[in-house]
Parts: C-alpha cells; structure tokens; sequence
C-alpha cells in the first residue's frame, strides 16, 4: 500500500510503499521475480487489492466496522445503550472486493501454462464513509452522516442517536487516500471476473456477524 500516481493503478505502476507492510509486499515481488527468471522456477506473483471476508481479522476496519454493527443492532433489539463505532479517515478510498473471487483468480493464475503477473481488483472503489452506510443499512439500521473532520457523526436517520464518529487516534502516521486497481488483463486473458459486487461483500460480511452473535 502506498502512494499513486494515478488511478487506476496497473501493474506498470512504480512501487511507493508508506509502511512497512508495504515494502514488505514490494521485496516479495522482486524476489518471486529473481526466483523465476535466476532458477526457472513457476513462481507467480499476484498484486491483490483490498480483499475482505466473514473471516476477515478484527484488527482491519472493514471488519472493525461489521462487528461494531452487529453489535449495535443487538443493542438495539434487546432496547439496551450501545457505544458509537470510533474511526479514522472515513475518506479514504478502497478497491474492496471478496476473497472467495481472488482465490479463483489465484487458481486460474497458477494454472497458466507459463508464469505471468496480475492484478485483482474490482475495478472501482468506495470510501470507508460508504462501507459504513451500507454495513448498517443491511443491518436494517439507516443512518446519516453530519457535520465535518473530526466533528462528523453517523447518526440513526431522524433520531440523535450516534451510530459513528471519527476519533484522531485511528488516523494512520501516513495515510493512502486511494486504492484503485485496474485487473482487466486477468478478465480478458484468463476469463477471471468476480461473483460478488460491493454490497453482496457487506451484506455476507454484516449477516456473518449478526449471525455469530
């Protein structure tokens, strides 16, 4: 995860990683690369935007997100008091997509007859400010969002309850405002396209939570 130069990002797109995490992601490619053309091994490498999940760790806000709102619909229902989901950049923009479509993206990359790179992606993105809209709306909870910064609040729709609000303390040291991948040579060389679009990943993502409650 870094900076872009532009949007969408193919795979010519130069490596700016700005974390750790991201610089790990950028030596592996160059390692799958110097293993497949130095030992003529089958070494693919895949670039994998956001891919999110039922099984998704808690420590990422996607899933931060659908487990707050699990629980706030149980508060609800059981007509209990419940604390506001606390977030950072809710402007940030994702590429988000399923990870059961990215595992038949990696089938189909490592079954080609020679190794080849690619990109999966969705071909669009969201901000964090639409995941939670759409993670409570599919809760049955509509909302609205008001106010600016660090003032904003997600509150139900025509009641003072908050259902959200940003806090400093989530704001990440070095903020990537945009992830937009552009996976249309895998669509059209190997025929991989997703099964699930934005809302069907919330939807599974949500009624797995409520459901584990």
């Amino acid at each position: 995860m870094g900076d872009v130069d532009y949007s969408p990002q193919d795979k010519v797109h130069p490596p700016k990683p700005r974390s750790p995490y991201g610089v790990s992601k950028v030596a592996s490619r160059f390692l799958t690369k110097v293993y497949r053309e130095s030992y003529d091994i089958f070494a693919v490498h895949g670039i994998l935007f956001n891919h999110e999940g039922v099984r998704r760790g808690e420590e990422f806000v996607t899933r931060k997100i659908t487990k707050g709102v699990a629980a706030i619909k149980s508060a609800i229902d059981q007509g209990k008091e419940f604390s506001p989901l606390l977030l950072g950049n809710v402007d940030s923009k994702r590429d988000w997509s399923d990870s059961e479509d990215f595992m038949e993206g990696i089938w189909l990359m490592m079954n080609q007859d020679t190794p080849k790179e690619y990109i999966l992606s969705s071909n669009e993105t969201h901000t964090v400010r639409e995941f939670v809209s759409l993670a409570f709306q599919e809760a049955g909870i509509p909302g609205v969002w008001s106010g600016e910064g660090l003032d904003e609040k997600f509150k139900i729709y025509q009641e003072n309850k908050i259902l959200a609000a940003i806090s400093e303390e989530f704001y990440r040291p070095c903020e990537v405002n945009i992830l937009h991948g552009d996976s249309n040579p895998i669509r059209e060389e190997l025929g991989w396209k997703p099964k699930y679009s934005f809302q069907n990943l919330v939807s599974r993502m949500v009624q797995n939570d409520i459901n584990s409650l």
